[in-house]
């Protein structure tokens, strides 16, 4: 049984203001071309991580293979757009970089790339 001091608390509700503290208020990214499936890549030269939160030095390490913001959210179990928030810091520090999708491996085979071109045609 709660006391009325309780009153307050809800447990089905979870964690209500952390998300707001993760980005000290803030509910605009200064990064505003960020969207679902902008691509976010570590970069290879990072600012002194000491001043960084947890879950800022959290997006550095999942993006060391390049992801979509969705996916970065859906890692780190937060609401879309503080991972925006928190993503536009690393990329005014330069911790992170924002683009097209980013390619991981190079494809050699240009036989491979003219079935590819000619199935797109067939279309």
């Amino acid at each position: 049984m709660r006391s009325d001091q309780d009153w307050w608390f809800d447990d089905a509700a979870g964690p209500l203001v952390r998300p707001y503290a993760m980005t000290r208020g803030r509910t605009r990214p200064g990064a505003p071309n960020l969207n679902l499936v902008t691509q976010i890549r570590a970069s290879q030269s990072r600012s002194d991580p000491s001043s960084l939160t947890p879950e800022h030095r959290e997006i550095i390490d999942l993006c060391k293979v390049p992801l979509s913001v969705a996916e970065v959210a859906a890692y780190l179990n937060v609401p879309l757009v503080v991972v925006k928030v928190l993503i536009s810091d690393l990329i005014e520090r330069g911790d992170v970089v924002a683009g097209a999708l980013f390619q991981t491996s190079e494809i050699a085979d240009t036989k491979l790339l003219q079935a590819v071109l000619d199935g797109i045609r067939r279309i």
